[in-house]
């Protein structure tokens, strides 16, 4: 069993103190300064693999805060209920299983002052490393023709750290902020 996944929905895998890897891409032909509301697009949120360890009500409405801050700070407003926004928003939390090989090799040697040396053994040793890797994605869509226009993602490797709801409502915010940062294009 992956207890890994027991944890994930705290979202350390995107805490401050790991290696981020921010990616972006867009429709160069959108106006980008034309859009000043958004919507979400339901499902709001998607989690690959589908599985119940993963989902949480929680995750979701830390993520949802965070996005609907980070929009406020680049200009766009939350569209009236009911009405339509200029940008539909979609979340992605996905989990990635990987593996790696390691080698460590060992050598044993004694060394003296003027060519006194003794050479041991040398061992390699190779294992197979288990590890997941989270994504955090946020999709950005046309509100009135439904194509993307601007994707922004967050990726890194999965800690068995557990904290408390309010250090995963810190990462949560931390990791939308860096993928955000990058929109609008420029």
């Amino acid at each position: 069993m992956r207890l890994h996944l027991l944890w994930l929905p705290a979202l350390l895998l995107l805490s401050a103190c790991q290696t981020t890897q921010l990616e972006r891409d867009f429709d160069p032909n959108r106006d980008f300064g034309a859009y000043r509301s958004w919507t979400w697009q339901e499902p709001a949120l998607q989690f690959r693999p589908d599985d119940p360890r993963l989902k949480s009500d929680l995750t979701e409405q830390r993520i949802r805060s965070a996005v609907g801050e980070q929009l406020d700070q680049r200009g766009l407003r939350p569209s009236a209920q009911g009405a339509a926004g200029d940008l539909k928003v979609q979340v992605w939390l996905i989990v990635d299983d990987r593996q790696e090989q390691v080698s460590t090799g060992y050598a044993g040697g004694w060394g003296g002052g003027w060519g006194n040396y003794w050479g041991g053994p040398n061992y390699v040793e190779t294992r197979t490393v288990d590890y997941q890797v989270g994504t955090l994605q946020i999709d950005l869509y046309d509100g009135k023709d439904g194509k993307l226009v601007w994707r922004g993602s967050a990726q890194q490797i999965i800690r068995n750290n557990q904290n408390g709801p309010n250090e995963r409502s810190a990462a949560i915010r931390e990791t939308v902020a860096k993928v955000l940062s990058q929109y609008p294009p420029r």
